[in-house]
């Protein structure tokens, strides 16, 4: 018999927060003094959180970075906490804030936001992935998303 994997987001009871961090991002100085200010973002996922009763560990900021790669620092440490066990979910304001490809949101499903592991909480878009639809309408999302990118880059290249 193959063994399951142990979960690494327990059960909690109905007295128990969940335990979030919170992940901003900008890739412009454009959007940084727009609406999609990390300030603006900052507030949406502080008034989830309350309206939730989540417990927000940290919010982490990536000013100036594209959403097109995984690899950026503020990313990379909002995962690592999540890794270290110091909270059970990552909560974005946009889904966009995070990745807008299907390639890379796969990648973040299979590594960290699986059923059994932890979710991933998304503001504008209701996303939460503990449910079957949550998880179904992050992916319909992401794919929209992606093809907004591509169209971008269509446009102004």
């Amino acid at each position: 018999m193959a063994s399951r994997r142990k979960p690494l987001c327990r059960a909690r009871s109905a007295s128990e927060k969940t335990h979030a961090i919170g992940y901003v991002r900008v890739s412009t100085d454009r959007q940084a003094e727009g609406g999609l200010s990390l300030d603006a973002q900052r507030k949406q996922v502080e008034a989830y959180a309350k309206l939730y009763d989540i417990h927000l560990t940290d919010v982490i900021v990536d000013a100036g970075q594209s959403g097109k790669t995984l690899e950026r620092p503020g990313l990379q440490s909002a995962l690592s906490k999540n890794e270290q066990g110091l909270a059970q979910a990552l909560l974005v304001a946009k889904l966009d804030r995070l990745t807008r490809s299907v390639v890379d949101l796969g990648d973040l499903m299979d590594r960290y936001f699986a059923r059994d592991h932890w979710a991933l909480l998304c503001v504008a878009d209701q996303i939460d992935t503990r449910t079957a639809s949550g998880r179904l309408v992050l992916n319909v999302l992401v794919s929209v998303s992606q093809w907004e990118r591509e169209a971008i880059a269509e446009r102004t290249s």
